[in-house]
């Protein structure tokens, strides 16, 4: 029971990995370990089982006793002395087949049949058997223990054949096990470099977006201290807050939906103010609950790309529509914005390369983003999936 329970809070926490925080004892423990603490159990159960058997008639046999299927404490306190010497007999059996699991599981998988091939793996298996089982069998038929059950596992000459193809039979049965846990290390270290890559790239991009935004928004206080307007300063006060949004909001994982449209209608006022031309802007939002979690800086990438490809450049009058609906699972948001055909075609900016990374990186399967342009109007959708 306690080496079944050993082995499901093994698996568990394999399986949850990605769900929940590692226990770390269990973490420690491995396949390896844990095939140790299952022989030491093995050991101390038949122990107890033979101790439980020592006054029984029923288990003697030609001089030989064995050992009977019986849990008697009483007897285990009585004869704890003989109890300690059976299983530390037990045990050294037990480990020598362990000592076998282990060079197959440390050497001989891991190094020889994974870097020189299965002929190589054979040859050195063959090799270290052949050194081995009669050290082992006289280690085995030198145990006391031969003397109280009667056992014919092994044989009186320790360089039988049967003891080898006992050797042999560990080694194989073992195989399959060794190359799992292999493979399921390999796998480990596999998606902890892909995680470590991830969260660079994701670095990287962050990086990138930062000072996109700031230049822009730098070139338009610049715009009003040349014109001397009276709003210079209330402008500068909003960048800050702005500032202070990407660089602290910008690095957590997700912030709540109320903050990022506090920071998207700022940008957005904020841009009005150095605007010479006529903006026709629309925001329509239908927000069931602005407490959802979502990742920061993602909505207003669309915006920033509309001002400076379409709104900027403009020679008259240009139009901006916002449209988000969301509720706790799902997440639409468009955004249209008029152009000049000819100015789309001469620049293109990191925003939407860089939001479409992002978005593999952080909503990977989950999202869907189009974008069309009709006529002179640029439209781009995003849908996330929030849960």
């Amino acid at each position: 029971m306690a080496a079944t329970t050993l082995e499901i809070m093994l698996i568990a926490n394999q399986y949850y990995q990605k769900k929940v925080q590692h226990i770390k004892w269990i973490k420690k423990i491995g396949l390896e370990n844990a095939v140790l603490i299952t022989i030491i159990l093995l050991a101390a159960t038949i122990s107890v089982m033979a101790v439980s058997s020592l006054e029984n008639p029923i288990y003697q046999r030609k001089g030989f006793r064995l050992v009977g299927f019986e849990f008697d404490f009483k007897m285990l306190l009585h004869n704890f002395g003989t109890f300690l010497a059976f299983f530390s007999q037990f045990l050294i059996m037990y480990l020598c087949g362990y000592l076998l699991f282990f060079i197959n599981s440390r050497f001989l998988v891991s190094k020889i049949l994974k870097e020189r091939g299965l002929l190589m793996y054979l040859l050195t298996l063959s090799a270290i058997i052949a050194i081995l089982y009669p050290l082992l069998a006289q280690i085995l038929i030198s145990l006391p223990i031969n003397t109280v059950f009667g056992r014919s596992i092994f044989v009186a000459n320790p360089f039988e054949l049967e003891n080898a193809f006992g050797a042999f039979a560990i080694m194989l049965i073992s195989l399959p096990v060794v190359l799992a846990l292999q493979w399921g290390k390999q796998n480990n270290r596999i998606l902890a470099l892909e995680k470590e890559k991830s969260q660079s790239e994701l670095d990287l991009l962050k990086q990138q977006l930062n000072p996109h935004f700031f230049f822009n928004t730098l070139n338009n206080l610049y715009a009003l201290s040349l014109q001397k307007s009276d709003k210079t300063p209330e402008s500068i006060l909003q960048l800050s807050e702005l500032m202070r949004y990407t660089i602290y909001k910008g690095q957590e994982k997700t912030v709540k939906l109320s903050q990022e449209l506090d920071y998207i209608e700022d940008y957005i006022q904020l841009q009005q103010i150095r605007l010479r031309k006529t903006l026709h802007f629309e925001f329509d939002k239908q927000v069931g609950n602005d407490q959802i979690d979502i990742a920061p800086l993602l909505l207003i990438v669309f915006i920033e790309n509309a001002f400076k490809h379409g709104i900027e450049p403009a020679e008259d009058a240009a139009t901006l529509k916002l449209s988000l609906n969301s509720n706790n699972t799902e997440l639409i948001f468009s955004c249209e914005n008029s152009f000049d055909s000819e100015e789309i075609h001469k620049t293109k900016g990191i925003g939407l390369d860089n939001l479409r990374k992002r978005l593999e990186l952080l909503y990977p399967s989950r999202y869907t983003l189009h974008i069309t342009t009709i006529g002179n109007i640029f439209k781009a959708e995003l849908k996330l999936q929030l849960k």
